[in-house]
């Protein structure tokens, strides 16, 4: 049996999960999933196999600890950890990431990112802009959710966005769709029963005050057989006569086409099938979860290794026909003991890449899929008198692969220190002006409306990563 979402759906050979669906609603409030997939017109261009997977290091990722160790440096800024050489000549990683080091020529190694908010949420990853950007009018759109305005279409099978954040990014809804309006808003499960994060004593008083339904989340309700949901629209439908009849703006109908799309997703058990790891091949499943050596100390609000497996959902989801997955792991929020805390988690980042990387290379989806990985922030090159590092908003640190990229690549680099950086700067923007060029928008030319009918860019200052394209 998988827990998906609130209540249990049971899978059994031979028999359709279509006969054991329940359906109820979705809900922030009155908003439904019909609602969410209201606006999701066809844009024209036709649909692909083309998605996005963002992982969020949440936290701020230390930069020196992982992609561009400084082995030269003093003790009080390299921090204890080693380097070790890579499959790409005279290219070193932390001493922690030998999985990832052995397929490095599959990798972008950016060293050189620049221009972060210092905002402690995943906003600027998911959309290369500020926070206050556009504010008055709700602020920018996240990406998923301009691929879900551009992209999206009534006959997809699963919603073009969805949101598996945890920690900060999903109690700072960093994952928002802004400007665009709640039609927009990424499919949120709750995924807390599979993958535990501790919140700190702040965030789960922000998380309250947001009220129970801050995760978009279905509400499987028992005794609700699929007859029983296509009887319960088609009274609506007969209900509402007077007001079709009446309705000139043709919203009515619309919403008709939508209800029956949202109907489509929560039976046809495509999304459901996805979101289920437990029909997953078992040797698959085995790949995916790290076995780490030694009983290292996990911090409080720390992931354990069964976070590695968020990023096999993702490529379910992305095979599914999810267009983008946005996911975190934690926590990198390291003020204290920052070298136990790298011991213990980024062992798990690199298990995961590996194996997520090599699996979408032996599905043939490497090419179409697009893989960024980063965080908020770096973290300060020289470690506090609590064995810790603090933020570091003038240099941070990102991975790239697949989406068809010149990968075997270091962009960029830093000072002995890893605090500035002294060639390439690469600009939050420039990574996601990258990833809408390898979906297939140009992020300088194409625009979205926003409220007050004007047209905004997709990015207002970034270009896609020349050297990668």
């Amino acid at each position: 049996m998988f827990t998906f979402l609130s209540n249990p759906v049971r899978n059994c050979d031979g028999v359709s999960r279509r006969t054991f669906l329940r359906a109820g609603s979705l809900g922030i409030g009155g908003f439904t999933f019909a609602d969410m997939l209201r606006a999701e017109q066809a844009s024209g261009q036709g649909s692909s196999n083309k998605a996005i997977i963002n992982i969020h290091l949440d936290g701020g990722p230390p930069q020196m600890d992982m992609i561009d160790p400084k082995p030269d440096a003093p003790i009080e800024f390299r921090g204890g950890l080693g380097s070790i050489p890579t499959s790409i000549p005279g290219l070193h990683l932390s001493e922690l990431m030998p999985k990832v080091a052995s397929i490095a020529k599959k990798f972008i190694f950016i060293r050189s990112l620049v221009g972060s908010e210092e905002q402690h949420h995943a906003f600027q990853c998911l959309s290369g802009f500020e926070e206050k950007d556009l504010l008055a009018i709700g602020g920018r759109p996240a990406m998923g959710s301009v691929l879900a305005k551009l992209l999206g279409s009534p006959k997809d099978s699963a919603p073009p966005f969805v949101d598996l954040m945890q920690g900060r990014p999903l109690v700072r809804n960093s994952a928002r769709a802004g400007f665009l309006g709640a039609a927009y808003t990424p499919f949120r499960p709750d995924i807390s029963q599979l993958f535990h994060r501790e919140l700190e004593v702040g965030m789960k008083k922000e998380l309250a005050a947001l009220g129970a339904n801050h995760s978009l989340s279905l509400a499987l309700s028992e005794g609700i057989t699929v007859g029983r949901l296509e009887n319960r629209a088609a009274l609506l439908s007969s209900l509402d006569r007077l007001r079709r009849e009446t309705d000139r703006s043709g919203e009515m109908a619309a919403m008709d086409k939508f209800t029956q799309q949202a109907m489509g997703i929560l039976t046809s058990g495509r999304f459901a099938e996805a979101m289920n790891l437990s029909r997953e091949d078992p040797r698959v499943l085995a790949r995916y979860t790290p076995r780490l050596n030694g009983p290292e100390e996990i911090f409080h609000t720390s992931e354990g290794a069964e976070a590695a497996l968020k990023l096999l959902l993702a490529r379910r989801l992305v095979e599914a026909g999810v267009r983008c997955v946005t996911l975190s792991i934690s926590d990198f929020d390291t003020h204290t003991q920052n070298l136990p805390r790298m011991r213990q988690i980024v062992p798990i980042v690199d298990h995961a890449l590996h194996a997520l990387i090599s699996d979408l290379e032996e599905r043939g989806m490497l090419g179409d899929v697009s893989i960024v990985v980063w965080g908020e922030f770096g973290r300060t090159p020289r470690i506090n008198d609590e064995g810790g590092r603090d933020h570091w908003p003038r240099v941070a640190m990102a991975m790239m692969a697949g989406g068809g990229m010149r990968a075997g690549q270091v962009i960029g680099s830093t000072d002995r220190y890893a605090g500035e950086a002294t060639s390439r700067p690469v600009h939050y923007q420039d990574v996601i002006a990258t990833l809408y060029h390898n979906i297939g928008l140009d992020a300088r030319t194409t625009t979205v409306t926003d409220t007050t009918g004007r047209p905004q860019f997709l990015v207002s200052m970034g270009q896609p990563i020349q050297e990668l394209l």
